[in-house]
């Protein structure tokens, strides 16, 4: 049966995605070993009669998981695995007889799906017989894995008494028993701190400043509209500049997860993780002051019509700080003209545009900061 789950999976994998007949192939061979090991390990199918056909239609299930998660894209599959298992666990992560708010209880969510993602690439690993540093390294593989996480966290564990329950639910209930009962006093602490770079510090106020915002839970629902939005473009920047391990590591900074642990999803040592840390702040700060500017200003409520987030004060000595063609560039941007008119109007190239505003934002922001 596997050999021709095999074929028959590869073949679809090649006829649904743009992976590679290598991935498609491997992903095929692990799905099929699985199927395989269910249908022989169950005695319901064994007694079934139809080993086959339940092979098949196990397989197909398998399938259109995956395919269902690769369709999204790293970030929306990333998004809807998420949203599916905090429906499912958001009854369970509070401490006993504590009562929580949902910003709260969601900040919970968020530190038990931390480690649950982790316990779960550790079980592919193992139950895929893939080496203890393997990882998600092509939007399939990433699909598979999203995709066998789902399947994992929902798997019926048997209980005494003939009860049994989903394995995510029995890890949510062992976590909040875990967590002290005073937890819910104030996490207000907690959703101020800074994320762990590694133990490197970046002394750049502008990454600092975006990443803080984009990591930030505690938005309003218009504000949390515009940092999706941005979230989105970044990746896609990311991806548009064949920085797919730099949108990778951003997602899993998202969640705010240990450094150790990034380096082990990643299966990074901490020189490549350093090395990919500061690629991803060179791209960040590009997208932020270059790409797209105004939408990032716009969320920081740092804008032009904002004097780009300094006082009154700030402003005025900012400006006194900068020369006339510089004070004229603010002005045609703060008019709004398009790169056209201030092209003719100060007898600059594009380029020179480009790299006097990205000069004057980088300055802007500095100055601010400091």
């Amino acid at each position: 049966m596997t050999d021709s789950l095999v074929q028959w999976l590869a073949q679809q994998l090649q006829t649904n995605t743009r992976a590679s007949p290598k991935h498609c192939q491997t992903v095929a061979s692990r799905i099929a070993e699985e199927v395989t090991r269910t249908c022989e390990q169950s005695q319901r199918i064994q007694r079934s009669g139809d080993v086959l056909g339940w092979g098949y239609h196990l397989a197909q299930h398998r399938l259109e998981q995956i395919l269902q998660y690769y369709r999204r894209g790293s970030e929306g599959g990333r998004l809807e695995l998420h949203s599916t298992l905090s429906a499912i666990v958001y009854r369970y992560v509070n401490p006993p007889n504590v009562q929580s708010s949902y910003g709260a209880r969601l900040q919970l969510i968020e530190d038990f799906l931390q480690t649950f993602y982790l316990e779960t690439l550790n079980a592919l690993r193992r139950e895929a017989q893939l080496p203890p540093t393997h990882s998600p390294r092509s939007l399939l593989e990433l699909a598979e894995y999203l995709a066998f996480t789902e399947r994992y966290g929902k798997r019926r564990i048997h209980l005494n008494r003939g009860r049994s329950q989903q394995l995510i639910i029995l890890r949510a209930q062992t976590f909040a028993q875990q967590q002290p009962l005073d937890l819910s006093v104030d996490l207000q602490q907690a959703s101020d701190g800074k994320p762990n770079e590694g133990g490197s510090s970046s002394g750049d106020a502008s990454l600092s400043q975006v990443r803080d915002r984009i990591v930030d839970r505690a938005q309003d629902p218009t504000d949390d509209l515009l940092r999706r939005r941005i979230i989105e473009e970044l990746i896609t920047y990311l991806d548009e500049n064949n920085q797919s391990a730099c949108a990778d590591y951003f997602v899993l900074r998202l969640q705010d997860l240990p450094t150790s642990d990034i380096e082990a999803i990643l299966g990074l040592n901490p020189r490549e993780r350093d090395y990919l840390q500061q690629r991803f702040k060179y791209h960040l700060i590009r997208f932020s002051l270059s790409h797209r500017w105004q939408l990032v200003h716009e969320w920081l409520d740092a804008d032009l019509d904002h004097n780009l987030g300094m006082t009154s004060a700030q402003w005025e000595s900012f400006l006194r700080e900068c020369n006339a063609p510089e004070r004229d560039l603010l002005d045609a941007k703060r008019r709004g003209d398009s790169d056209e008119q201030i092209i003719q109007q100060l007898g600059l190239s594009p380029a020179q545009l480009q790299r006097r505003w990205f000069s004057l934002l980088k300055r802007a922001w500095d100055y601010r900061n400091d």
